[in-house]
C-alpha cells in the first residue's frame, strides 16, 4: 500500500464550502469543560422537579449520579413525549442504493479497506426497491449510501430522491457531507431530511477512528447539518456513534450542536439519533463498550427532557425488546423492514451490510406492536404540496 499523507482533520480540502465556525467553537470548548464526575444525587434531585431543563442540567443528568434515578427521568420523558406527540409513532425503513466509500473509518463495514461486495443500484433498480417498499403502506423513506462522490455523484443521489418523492411523502438522506448549493439541488429534487452523525466530537478520537478520506474533515462534517438548513432542508438530524469516545460527552455535544442550530434557525426540526457500535463483516468484535441499555436509555431520556419537540429515532441496531420498551416513552420514530445491505427489499442484496442489525421484523410485525403496546402506528406525518 501507498505511504499515506496525513492530513490535518482540523483544516478543510478544497472544494468543501467552510462555514463560520461559531458553533463548533462553543460546543467543543463547552464540551472540554465538562467534568460529570463531580455532580451527585443532590444535584440530580435538584434538577428532576424542574419543568424544563437547560444545559447546565443536561451536565447533571448524563452524569454517573443520575443512574439511580433513571426511572424517574424515563416517567417524566414519557410525559414530555406525550405532550407534544401525543400516543404516535412514525414509521420508516432505509434503503441503501450504494456501498462504495472512500474513507477508513476504523468501527464501519463499509470502510475502504474492508473486503466486502460492492454494489451500486442503477435507477431502475432504485425504482423497483422504492415500488416494492411502498406496497407495504409505509410513506416515509431514508436513502442512504456509502461516502463515495466518485461512486455515487450528487446527480446520481439527486435522481434517487426525485424518484423516491414520487412514491413517498417524506424523503430523508444520509450520505456523505455536501456544499450549501448541494443541498439546495437535492432539496428541489425532493429531500425533506439530512441527517449527519459526527461519530464522536472529541477531535483526538475522531482523528484517530478516521484514517484517511474527505471524512476525516471534522469541521466540514461538524457544519453539514448548518449547511443543509441553508439549503432548504426541512429538517436535520443529530448524534454520536455511542461507544466509539466518552459517550457522556458526545452526547452532551449532541445536545449543544442542536440547541446551537435550532437557536439559530428556529424554523428547522430537529431529530436526534442514538446509534451504539455494532458488529459488522470481518469485525465480528466491534461494540458499543461501556454504552449499555441503560446509559443508552439515560442518553435518550436526555436527549427527550433538553428538546421535547425534537423526534428521537431508534434503529435496528438495537434488540426488539428495548425497541418495543422505548418508543412512545422518548422514541417517536421506529424503522420497520430493515434491509442494511445495498437493495434488498425486492430481492437478495446486491452488496454487503454496513453492520449487523438486531431487530429483523417486518412493516406488519413493528405495525402490530405498536398497536399492542396502545400507540398508534403513523405512515406519515407530512403532506406534500409540490
Amino acid at each position: 500500500m501507498k505511504n499515506l499523507v496525513k492530513t490535518n482533520h482540523m483544516e478543510y480540502q478544497p472544494g468543501m464550502e467552510q462555514t463560520s465556525p461559531e458553533i463548533m467553537d462553543k460546543v467543543l470548548k463547552e464540551v472540554a469543560e465538562y467534568d460529570y464526575s463531580i455532580y451527585t444525587a443532590s444535584d440530580v434531585r435538584r434538577v428532576l422537579p424542574k419543568e424544563t431543563i437547560d444545559k447546565d442540567d443536561v451536565r447533571i443528568l448524563l452524569s454517573p449520579a443520575a443512574e439511580p434515578f433513571l426511572e424517574e427521568m424515563a416517567h417524566k420523558a414519557q410525559t414530555e413525549t406525550r405532550k407534544h406527540f401525543g400516543n404516535s409513532i412514525c414509521m420508516f425503513t432505509p434503503l441503501y442504493i450504494a456501498n462504495y466509500c472512500e474513507n477508513q473509518c476504523v468501527y464501519c463495514g463499509f470502510n475502504c479497506m474492508n473486503k466486502i461486495h460492492r454494489a451500486k443500484l442503477t435507477m431502475e433498480e432504485i425504482e423497483t426497491e422504492l415500488r416494492n417498499i411502498a406496497k407495504t403502506g409505509l410513506k416515509e423513506i431514508l436513502l442512504l449510501t456509502g461516502e463515495s462522490r466518485s461512486q455515487s455523484g450528487v446527480e446520481y443521489i439527486g435522481g434517487a430522491v426525485k424518484l423516491a418523492s414520487k412514491y413517498f411523502s417524506t424523503v430523508g438522506i444520509e450520505i456523505y457531507p455536501l456544499n450549501t448549493d448541494e443541498y439546495h439541488y437535492l432539496q428541489k429534487c425532493g429531500a425533506d431530511f439530512v441527517s449527519v452523525y459526527q461519530e464522536t466530537y472529541d477531535t483526538d478520537k475522531y482523528e484517530e477512528m478516521h484514517i484517511r478520506g474527505s471524512k476525516r474533515i471534522f469541521p466540514y462534517r461538524f457544519n453539514a447539518q448548518e449547511r443543509a438548513v441553508m439549503g432548504g432542508m426541512r429538517g436535520v438530524g443529530f448524534g454520536a456513534l455511542l461507544g466509539l469516545g466518552d459517550f457522556r460527552k458526545d452526547a452532551y455535544a449532541v445536545c449543544l450542536h442542536a440547541d446551537y442550530i435550532q437557536k439559530k434557525y428556529p424554523y428547522a426540526e430537529i431529530s436526534f439519533s442514538v446509534p451504539r457500535l455494532r458488529p459488522y463483516i470481518n469485525n465480528a468484535e466491534n461494540n458499543p463498550n461501556d454504552v449499555h441499555e441503560k446509559q443508552l436509555l439515560q442518553v435518550m431520556t436526555v436527549y427527550r427532557l433538553f428538546m421535547p419537540f425534537a423526534g428521537i429515532t431508534i434503529s435496528t441496531r438495537e434488540r426488539a425488546g428495548f425497541r418495543d420498551n422505548v418508543i412512545g416513552m422518548v422514541a417517536t420514530k421506529i424503522s420497520a423492514g430493515v434491509s442494511v445491505g445495498v437493495g434488498g427489499h425486492e430481492e437478495e442484496a446486491k452488496g454487503d451490510e454496513q453492520f449487523e442489525i438486531s431487530d429483523p421484523r417486518d412493516v406488519n410485525q413493528v405495525h402490530n406492536m405498536i398497536l399492542s403496546r396502545g400507540l398508534q402506528p403513523v405512515y406519515t406525518d407530512y403532506v406534500r404540496t409540490n
